[in-house]
């Protein structure tokens, strides 16, 4: 088999359409999502009301100057309102980090979400990327550690998209001391934080002037049209972010919806519960087919059925063509169209993709 040509592929996974007809499968072919890493319980079942109550809301401008959305992060974070920026989703947290280092020289530990490059290059900063290792996808600390001389940022995610794999916190607190001395800020983005068995990195935040958070509720609540996120740091560095941020650049909807949201304690329990009952099992299951999956601490994992993008791409098809929609990684520097991203579902639609897999497996 012979790999399609990757800018063939759609820069996004989930593109359905473009997918669908890539393979010749008409607009209505069924398909189960296996593409987004979004939590699969759906946003909470208040929020459709919560919003026909907000339609006011709607008639005036976001207040620059309401501090609950900051007060209850804060709580939640064990933070003060100051080291708090609401931010249109992670990807603006993600152009905030990057526009307080224009110019600047900026390490990108991948393979990895492609925002961070994108961001990056959209600042005019010069990008070196910090290869992971091996199927386990570790970094390799020393060569980091060197290579921080002279850069201004270094960029990672915990838990990695699209890895799922997660560095250890006493790795993070060797990068900040280092990054001390050369003068290079650490943000690393969270996004998935929340679906992990490790703790954020909060509680670094007392005592790393060069660390910035970046999370989200997006993946969380299933909230992807809403844009909430959040940007964590120290004082002096969000209020740098906060005067790079575009005025208005949150609405007034999603600024409204972080308290509630944040209370919803039953439906954190329920998403920690889904989760308990498949993260196990699933990627477990794929690995006694003979499969390859690294360890994930995330909604999602990896999984590679050959050596080579041409058996990933076929195995994409086949999967596709049982209406099950998984994510190319074409456009992930390191993996290069030879792994699938797969989120985790419910357990009904977790059967259903290990039926596919075990199919395949048979061919």
């Amino acid at each position: 088999m012979k790999a399609a040509n990757p800018q063939d592929w759609p820069e996004h996974g989930g593109r359905r359409t473009a997918l669908l007809k890539r393979f010749g499968l008409p607009p209505d072919h069924p398909l189960i999502d296996f593409s987004a890493n979004l939590n699969p319980l759906g946003p909470p079942a208040w929020l459709g009301e919560w919003l026909s109550g907000a339609v006011s809301r709607l008639a005036a401008y976001p207040n620059p100057d309401d501090q609950a959305p900051a007060r209850a992060i804060a709580e939640r974070e064990g933070l003060t309102p100051e080291q708090v920026l609401v931010t249109n989703g992670g990807a603006e947290a993600i152009y905030l980090a990057a526009a307080l280092h224009a110019g600047g020289r900026a390490l990108i530990v991948e393979p990895t979400f492609s925002e961070y490059r994108l961001a990056c290059a959209h600042y005019g900063l010069t990008i070196e990327p910090l290869a992971l290792r091996g199927e386990g996808f570790a970094l390799d600390l020393g060569a980091a550690e060197r290579t921080m001389q002279g850069a201004a940022v270094l960029f990672l995610c915990r838990p990695n998209n699209p890895t799922g794999t997660l560095m250890p916190r006493e790795a993070l607190e060797r990068l900040l001391v280092r990054g001390r001395e050369t003068g290079t800020t650490l943000v690393v983005d969270e996004a998935f934080i929340d679906f992990s068995d490790e703790a954020s990195l909060t509680p670094l935040l007392a005592g790393a002037s060069n660390l910035l958070l970046l999370r989200s509720l997006t993946k969380l609540f299933d909230v992807p049209g809403l844009r909430l996120g959040y940007l964590l740091g120290s004082p002096a560095l969000v209020k740098r972010a906060r005067e790079r941020q575009m005025p208005w650049s949150v609405n007034a909807l999603a600024l409204g919806l972080v308290a509630p949201l944040l209370a919803d304690v039953d439906y954190l329990a329920r998403t920690r519960a889904w989760l308990d009952g498949v993260r196990p099992a699933v990627p477990e299951a794929a690995r006694e087919m003979g499969y390859a999956v690294p360890s994930t601490q995330a909604n999602y994992f990896l999984l590679r059925s050959g050596h080579d993008a041409a058996e990933a791409e076929a195995l994409f098809a086949f999967l596709l063509r049982r209406g099950l929609l998984a994510r190319h990684t074409h456009n992930f520097p390191g993996l290069d169209g030879r792994w699938l991203r797969l989120a985790l579902r419910d357990s009904p639609e977790n059967v259903r993709l290990l039926e596919a897999l075990a199919a395949w497996r048979r061919t």
